[in-house]
């Protein structure tokens, strides 16, 4: 016999948290599922994980620039003891995550979802039926087609390894490969990145990302752009990656090859076509609503809608959404105007709202507010030789457009940026306002 659900969501992370929790605040029977422990991407194998281990490379770095500036001694990454440290997070998550849904009443299920009808799916041995029913499942590493793609190891093996190997490959040019050479380079290894396009980080600006690759230089990270991965073959010592380049083979010989080239919602294992829930390229087919356009009962939010940034506080504004449009029956749609993005490279770079290219391609007038500011005290007080930015304002409203930094605390300071794009502040509201002297923040000022 089915159990019967008014709301069945596939997934634990932060898009399925945030809707079975007000789904059952407004008093509908909810259930949960995920294949893995409960927790979601963020919490267990993504942002949160990393950024902690990178806490460690960042503390190493700085202690590093400010040798003979008053700081001596040797300072060094120990990785088991890092990822012990990176543990204690996310070890109780699972734990927790059960016992919050359950003291709430949210019933729970751990095994594969697959749908077997439009409103009915199957856990193991279980059959649940439900009115409306969340697509959360997050994203996986795309395939890549090449020969040999069986012996990469992907992203969140990577941040579980007992011992960091000495030489490393990543293929791929993005967050992933930026972040964890980054990390890997300060743990002692020797890393090389193989990007098929002609600069890493393509989302943020390029004169931006070409003032940070000084700090990939001084860590000694061999990036090769420009460079396709041909095939990766299993040796005696390790692997052996094949690639070209402008006409031209070569190899790179390591003992780890870490999958960085670009993530896919996850979706292969739920039989969506059991469901008549259509898919194009690879994707859910969504309406403005974050509704599936062939199955109504159905709705996706997060990584595995993929219509925003991939980005956790994407995911979280796609489950209010949702959430809106299921128990307040609005037509609520999703607003990803002026959303920040960080890598966190050492020092970081950042970003909200429009590029150099979109706001032209909207015919907009605006002028441009650019410097690379490695003598500014943001950075000689870190000595850090990496800060710079560049700020887009429409000239007619004098409001900022887009807003683009590397440097020390611009992982914090994009903040400020993004609010004031997503709200429409000028470069008069930020220019009166006071922030606390000497932070990142009070820079502000002087980048308009």
């Amino acid at each position: 016999m089915a159990a019967s659900y008014d709301l069945v969501a596939i997934g634990t992370g932060t898009a399925a948290k945030i809707v079975v929790m007000r789904a059952q605040a407004a008093n509908w029977r909810v259930a949960i599922i995920d294949s893995r422990p409960f927790g979601g991407t963020c919490a267990l194998r993504g942002c949160d994980p990393k950024k902690m281990m990178i806490q460690g490379a960042k503390a190493l770095d700085h202690a590093h620039r400010m040798q003979g500036k008053g700081v001596e001694g040797e300072v060094r990454i120990d990785w088991a003891e890092l990822l012990r440290f990176k543990r204690e997070f996310t070890d109780p998550v699972p734990e927790k995550h059960q016992a919050m849904f359950s003291d709430k009443g949210i019933d729970t299920y751990h095994g594969q979802a697959r749908f077997t009808g439009p409103n009915r799916l199957e856990v193991e041995d279980q059959v649940l039926e439900a009115q409306h029913i969340l697509i959360a499942t997050g994203a996986e590493p795309a395939t890549l087609g090449i020969p040999g793609e069986e012996h990469l190891i992907d992203n969140e093996q990577f941040l579980e390894l007992a011992t960091l190997p000495p030489r490393i490959a990543l293929v791929g040019g993005g967050y992933i490969a930026a972040e964890f050479s980054h990390l890997a380079a300060r743990a002692g290894a020797q890393v090389t990145v193989l990007q098929h396009g002609e600069r890493m980080l393509k989302p943020f600006d390029p004169d931006l990302v070409d003032w940070l690759m000084e700090s990939f230089r001084d860590q000694g990270i061999d990036v090769r752009t420009q460079t396709n991965v041909d095939a990766i073959e299993k040796t005696a010592s390790g692997y052996r990656v094949r690639t070209s380049s402008n006409g031209e083979t070569g190899t790179v010989d390591v003992d780890l090859v870490v999958h960085a080239a670009g993530r896919k919602p996850a979706l292969k294992a739920l039989n969506l076509e059991a469901a008549g829930i259509e898919t194009e390229k690879g994707r859910l087919s969504l309406n403005e609503h974050l509704q599936s356009t062939s199955n109504p009962a159905v709705y996706a939010a997060g990584d595995a809608a993929q219509v925003g940034p991939p980005l956790t506080p994407v995911s979280s504004h796609d489950a209010k959404v949702v959430a809106a449009n299921l128990i307040d029956g609005k037509r609520s749609t999703p607003n990803y105007k002026g959303v920040p993005s960080v890598a966190f490279t050492i020092p970081p770079i950042a970003s909200a709202g429009l590029d150099e290219a979109q706001a032209r391609e909207q015919g907009l007038k605006f002028r441009v507010s650019s410097q690379h500011t490695h003598n500014w005290f943001t950075a000689r007080q870190a000595a850090e030789p990496v800060y710079g930015f560049k700020i887009f304002i429409e000239e007619e409203t004098d409001k900022v457009l887009g807003a683009h930094l590397v440097g020390p605390n611009v992982d914090e300071v994009i903040n400020v940026f993004a609010l004031a794009i997503r709200h429409g502040l000028t470069t008069t509201d930020l220019n009166t306002t006071m922030f606390a002297y000497p932070t990142g923040a009070s820079d502000i000022g002087s980048m308009l």
